[in-house]
């Protein structure tokens, strides 16, 4: 464990006056509709509390007035166009589109803005609309085009299950499942349940199956690999278990990849720079929820955990 901790701190770069504003990061997060508005505010507001300079949200246009309510500090663009709600009694409503205030090409509004971002975390809040779903897809493609990490949570993960091919070997793709999602994607694609008897080997196969993508299996532990490594990360945390924690790990992530990739291998002692980065968003959370559930207990919520990610990097990473 502290021989990793050390590689992330290898990747942190120094805070210095002479930075411009965005140059320690700006993360674009794909995610937030009507129903699901706190998820990709926890991405992207963690993001910012990591270290990150900019963070942008790119949602559907119902989720932008609250997200913009819940911080200033974020940048909002109600562009993700949703035909209608998962069950699609308006999906070929045309009053319905010409009404909206959603971009109708979704793609290429999110498109002018990638070649702004270092990062993207898409599925955080995204909720299931297939119309939404094919817009990310397409925002997936077009950020694999221009070589962005991209960190999949949530429901974009809903997505790569129904169509793994969509990251199929793309090396600076990171996957976030949870033990359901875990299981959803094992199945999609190695076509077989999850051994339940072998965590390790099961993520290890299921990065190498997707052709060396990096695997975050989220957990009691959390089990991670690239196909060639496997990392277990046991940071104590607590027993808390209330939504919104994979947010706040997939936010932080994001940055983290991005620190990673540009400190390169020599700084991660030739370790993958995408593994150490999860790694370190891994500890982060683990190290909040820690934190938080000392002072709030069973009441403790990811809000509260956001509050302590200041005091947990640097209790973690520059101590």
């Amino acid at each position: 464990m502290e021989n990793t901790l050390q590689l992330v701190r290898n990747i942190i770069p120094p805070l210095s006056s002479t930075k411009h504003k965005g140059q320690d990061g700006r993360i674009g997060v794909v995610g937030g509709c009507q129903e699901y508005t706190g998820a990709p505010y926890f991405a992207a507001i963690s993001a910012l509390k990591v270290g990150a300079d900019l963070s942008h949200v790119f949602c559907a246009s119902a989720a932008a007035p609250v997200i913009k309510a819940y911080s200033p500090e974020l940048i909002v663009h109600p562009v993700l166009f949703a035909e209608g709600g998962n069950e699609g009694p308006l999906s070929s409503n045309k009053t319905f589109r010409a009404l909206s205030s959603d971009s109708p090409s979704a793609v290429d509004e999110v498109e002018k803005w990638l070649p702004r971002l270092h990062a993207l975390v898409v599925g955080p809040g995204l909720g299931r609309d297939d119309v939404l779903l094919r817009n990310v897809q397409g925002i997936l493609e077009a950020s694999k085009a221009r070589d962005i990490p991209v960190v999949i949570d949530a429901d974009g993960l809903w997505l790569v299950a129904q169509q793994p091919a969509l990251i199929q070997g793309y090396q600076k793709a990171v996957l976030t499942p949870n033990h359901m999602e875990f299981s959803r994607l094992y199945d999609a694609v190695l076509r077989g349940p999850v051994d339940s008897d072998d965590r390790h080997g099961s993520v290890l196969r299921l990065s190498q199956a997707l052709g060396n993508v990096t695997v975050v299996q989220k957990g009691e532990r959390d089990i991670l690999s690239n196909g060639q490594q496997v990392l277990v990360c046991s940071q104590e945390g607590s027993s808390r278990r209330c939504g919104g924690q994979g947010d706040l790990l997939s936010g932080s992530l994001g940055v983290l990849v991005h620190w990673a990739l540009l400190a390169g291998p020599e700084k991660t002692n030739g370790s993958s720079p995408l593994l150490v980065a999860a790694f370190g968003a891994c500890s982060l959370t683990r190290q909040c929820n820690h934190q938080a559930f000392q002072k709030h207990g069973r009441s403790t919520t990811t809000s509260d955990m956001i509050a302590e990610v200041g005091a947990a990097f640097r209790k973690l990473f520059e101590t």
